[in-house]
Parts: C-alpha cells; structure tokens; sequence
C-alpha cells in the first residue's frame, strides 16, 4: 500500500493547493492513506474545527498537530470529539485530545499515527517523546503492524534520532516543524522510511510560510512586527511512502513538491 504524507499546511494558501492538488497525487501514486500536519492551517499559526473539517473534505484522512495546539483555544472540544485529528502523544495526562490513532485505510488495512513533540528548542515541557512511542506503540502493535510517526521538533538532531531509535519498530518516522523539506529521505535498516522533514505546503516565495519583508524588517530592527502568511503561489511538500502491510516495512520513500 501507498501512503502520502504532507508538510505543515500553512494558511488559506496551503489549505488551497491542498484541495487542488491532492486529488491528482492521490490518483499518480496509487495513494491508500494521507497524512498531513495542520497546526499551522488557521492564519498560518494554529487550527481550528472550520479548517480541519476543510482538510478532512480535500481527502486527508489523518491530521497531525504540534507546538501551535493549543494557539487556539475553540479546538479543544474539537479534540476530544474528533478521532483523526491528534496532537502530540507526549503531552502530560488530562489534556484535551489524543496522542495517536487506529484508522482503517482505503485498503482495508489498519494502520497507526502517532504524534510526537520534540523537546531541543521547544516552548513547552513536555515527557520524553522516545519513551512516550514506546508505550503508544505497546497498544498499537496489538492491532496493526503498521505504524507512522509525526515527529514535530525544531532541531535536526532530535528528528534524527528518533528515525534511528524508531527503525523497525515503526514504519514511517517524518520530521516536520521547520518548513523546508529536506533531501534526506531513506528506507533504515530496520525497514523504516524517514526524511527529516517533509517541508511546508503554503506559499513557497516566503520565509517559512510568513510575509518576507515583514520578517526580514523583523530581523533587521530587532522589534515585533505581526506575522502574516505571504499571498504567493503555494507548493505541497511531502513524501509518497510503499509499505509492506504484512511486515509494516517501508519498501520506498519519494520526495514529492507539487505547485497547483
């Protein structure tokens, strides 16, 4: 089976070349199931269920969530009523929402998505998001031998080891957070695929996604200046993964960019 993982989808840019573009790719590639990061779907910073329910209808089965969860507070029931949309799993106990999820592709395959929020560089005091795979996958393997990891994080490091302390316990390990696709994408040893990160789907004539002379003046003078999601032509980013649904092993991984 083919499963189609997509980057931070930033704003209505992103939210737009999603809804065009994804049917095609889903058609080119064979495509079972998708997955995409919307933690930056609403104004380029958070989600809310008006977003998510967009994403859901362009043909995304599963959405991914990270450091902006909690940006806008009119989610939270959301989280807690809706089960494809997850944030991250190692969040202390008692927050809303879940931390992964069980669903049935279009295959008939069962398959698990488990967020995770790296701690290097990150605003929040989260539990450790290696031992926190662990257990989610304690419960999952139980039910599915397949199995795919969102790690969220800021440093490179982090994202690496993950695909490394992941390999053959998971099928798929992706970075996202930082935007720019990376070039590293691999089949581990152990039969796990990995890239670093998938990149951003929004507005590609940009600085990640946000206005470039605002952030460029940012960095210039030193003083706040309010972000806001560039207005130029948006491009998907993300990653085409093979797996093998009775091992769970990744058989390829494909770097995707598509422009409306």
């Amino acid at each position: 089976m083919n499963i189609l993982c997509i980057g931070d989808i930033v704003g209505r840019p992103g939210r737009e070349v999603l809804a065009r573009v994804l049917p095609g790719l889903k058609a080119e590639y064979a495509v079972d199931f998708v997955i995409a990061n919307g933690e930056n779907a609403a104004g380029g910073t958070g989600i809310l269920p008006k977003q998510a329910e967009e994403i859901f209808a362009s043909g995304v089965d599963v959405i991914t969530l990270g450091d902006h969860v909690w940006d806008r507070p009119g989610l939270q029931a959301y989280l807690q009523d809706e089960g494809r949309i997850i944030r991250p799993a190692n969040f202390p106990d008692g927050v809303p929402g879940r931390g992964w999820v069980v669903c049935v592709c279009a295959a008939g395959v069962k398959i698990g998505v488990i967020n995770l929020l790296g701690r290097t560089f990150m605003r929040y005091n989260t539990e450790c998001p290696f031992r926190t795979l662990d257990k989610a996958l304690a419960e999952i393997r139980t039910r599915t031998p397949l199995s795919v990891v969102d790690m969220h994080a800021e440093a490179t490091s982090e994202k690496v080891a993950m695909g490394h302390y992941a390999d053959g316990k998971v099928s798929v390990v992706f970075g996202t957070h930082t935007h720019i696709q990376t070039a590293d994408e691999k089949v581990l040893p152990g039969g796990t695929a990995y890239i670093t990160d998938l990149g951003m789907t929004g507005p590609y004539d940009s600085v990640i996604g946000q206005n470039k002379e605002k952030i460029i003046r940012r960095f210039l003078t030193s003083m706040p200046h309010q972000f806001e999601v560039a207005a130029a032509a948006a491009t998907l980013h993300g990653v085409v993964v093979g797996l093998d649904t009775e091992t769970g092993r990744a058989q390829s991984i494909t770097r995707i960019q598509k422009a409306a």
